[in-house]
């Protein structure tokens, strides 16, 4: 199968060149992809970092459309509820931003409360469920309308349990209308992620008539365990929240701020309790980066919480990176993020592959 490339100035998130695969403005070939609960960008970074165009994006959350704005400055996300629009609606949003456009790829990873092991009341009749399963129906309704090649659909392990078999029943049963479905839980801490986090990633490859041809996920790149130590020991201490600071008056990074410590029980005896306190090892992968307004982790030290910018390193963003919103609006951005290593690694699965079954392809004519 041979893309059908975009020629024109690609977007691409802005920040430190030796970060991106090229600079913003270059010209370059490369496919164009859509993205769906796009959140902060973690997905959509990994893949622009693996040689995708973005060229359309698309969340409900206002303070997460502004970071994803404010990072490629090209104003591709939007703000939409993706439950209410049809794949029609959305081909004509994708048009307004990028016309003649020819995706071959979407991603995305729809809310996951209705799963989550966090969600202590989860059922598998909560309605929030139904955006996962409006995903899918999209996107077999969008490989209608566009040469869509592929899509990625990122979530929490628990899909993968007993009480919700029904639920990834259907999704497969929807998105094999149109695309053989692979299916792997990947931790993102065997990508250099200095963090244990385990997301499930349904990948589908279009059905084109011939033989099923297996898609590899991305064997893991990290030969040795990427600890916190590694990668936040040597920042500065952050500034405490207050409500009269701006990104503008927070020194080092916009993003490097906290909650005050008021619980007595901070200081350096604290001892990890329950969910609201839960203290990181200096020298181990941080522990799933999910909070709660209230339960951010505590730094190793344990006289404080990790401000905003030691959670988005941990979660394997680059420094360059910035987050929009308030103190709160942040937390939620950085919970619900794919780390962009993770993402990297499995959008260059995906072009090492269409590349090999095209060159597989060349030698059986």
């Amino acid at each position: 199968m041979e893309y059908e490339l975009s020629e024109r100035p690609h977007v691409q998130f802005t920040g430190d060149p030796s970060e991106l695969s090229v600079g913003a403005r270059a010209v370059e070939r490369r496919p164009q992809i859509l993205s769906f609960f796009c959140g902060a960008g973690g997905l959509d970074l990994g893949f622009s970092q693996a040689g995708f165009d973005l060229i359309f994006a698309a969340d409900y959350f206002s303070a997460a459309v502004e970071t994803h704005n404010a990072n490629t400055h090209q104003g591709l996300a939007r703000e939409v509820d993706l439950s209410e629009l049809s794949a029609e609606d959305i081909r004509n949003l994708v048009e307004r931003v990028a016309p003649g456009a020819a995706p071959v790829g979407v991603i995305g990873g729809p809310p996951c409360q209705g799963f989550s092991r966090a969600n202590t009341q989860r059922c598998h009749t909560d309605p929030r469920n139904d955006l996962a399963k409006h995903y899918a129906r999209s996107i077999v309704g969008l490989a209608d309308i566009y040469p869509l090649d592929f899509f990625v659909f990122e979530n929490v392990p628990e899909l993968l349990a007993a009480e919700n078999e029904s639920i990834l029943r259907s999704l497969k049963r929807t998105l094999t209308q149109k695309f053989h479905v692979f299916v792997k839980c990947l931790d993102a801490a065997d990508f250099g992620v200095p963090q244990n986090r385990k997301r499930v990633f349904i990948v589908g490859t279009r059905k084109t008539g011939g033989k099923k041809v297996h898609f590899r996920f991305p064997e893991p790149t990290a030969k040795s365990a990427v600890t916190v130590r590694d990668t936040i020991y040597d920042l500065p201490e952050p500034v405490f929240f207050s409500r009269s600071l701006t990104p503008e008056s927070i020194p080092f990074h916009p993003n490097h701020w906290t909650m005050q410590p008021r619980s007595p029980r901070f200081g350096p005896e604290l001892v990890t309790s329950g969910r609201s306190l839960i203290r990181l090892d200096w020298d181990k992968p941080s522990r799933t980066v999910a909070y709660g307004n209230r339960e951010i982790h505590v730094h190793p030290s344990g006289v404080r919480r990790l401000s905003i910018y030691e959670a988005m390193l941990l979660q394997g963003f680059p420094a360059w990176y910035r987050l929009s919103g308030n103190l709160s609006e942040q937390v939620t951005q950085v919970s619900n993020a794919v780390p962009p290593p993770v993402a990297r690694a499995i959008g260059t699965a995906l072009l090492e592959h269409f590349s090999t079954n095209r060159q597989a392809e060349l030698l059986n004519q």
